[in-house]
């Protein structure tokens, strides 16, 4: 797991290790990140399911209910079947772009 900061928002980099190991890294890393926009960055993984993307569900919730953007970087999976309660999009650019819109979504009170 490799964490870069860039201004208000953590960007997290899984290379090798499996998605139920990246995901309780982040829980148990959690109040490093908690105040800040999270960008995890999957595109050095295999093809990844529909399941690997849920592993990220239940902090993804926590972290929008607190105000702040969770978006899930990879090219590697179909974006169709992905739930709607979890963004997921194919690069970088585009999960800044998320995180743009939903700041200004949140100063203006939505």
């Amino acid at each position: 797991m490799i964490i870069d900061q860039n201004a208000n928002t953590s960007i997290i980099t899984q290379e090798k290790a499996t998605i139920i190991t990246l995901v309780s890294k982040l829980q148990e890393a959690y109040s490093k990140f908690k105040n800040n926009n999270i960008i995890i960055v999957l595109t050095q993984l295999n093809p990844l399911g529909v399941n690997d993307i849920n592993e990220f569900l239940q902090i993804s919730n926590t972290h929008r209910e607190a105000k702040h953007s969770f978006v899930v970087v990879s090219s590697k999976i179909d974006l169709d079947i992905v739930p709607d309660d979890i963004i997921v999009v194919p690069t970088i650019q585009e999960a800044y772009d998320v995180i743009e819109m939903e700041d200004i979504e949140r100063d203006l009170g939505f």
